[in-house]
């Protein structure tokens, strides 16, 4: 299923939900790497996800300051926290 004009793979959507997810990345980041509006991620969600999990997540979302790149905290710069992606040692 694809809510852009153009289809979307199924590593692109996974991507776009794991952004969707992510606390620090505003829905303006997905738009500028995937075209997609905000509308248009709900939407994806809501046919990608179960309804429990959607309704999850439109609480976790809403009114999110991070999720929107106006209503930001100048402080936050980047889409992602700089801990996410720390190598771990075995």
């Amino acid at each position: 299923m694809s809510v852009s004009d153009k289809p979307l793979s199924p590593a692109d959507q996974s991507r776009i939900i794991e952004m969707a997810w992510e606390d620090r990345t505003p829905f303006e980041a997905i738009a500028a790497l995937y075209g997609l509006s905000e509308a248009k991620v709900i939407a994806l969600m809501r046919a990608s996800l179960k309804a429990r999990a959607f309704r999850n997540w439109r609480q976790r979302v809403s009114g999110r300051a991070t999720k929107h790149h106006a209503l930001r905290d100048p402080s936050v710069s980047r889409g992602y926290c700089k801990t996410q992606y720390k190598m771990r040692s075995k």
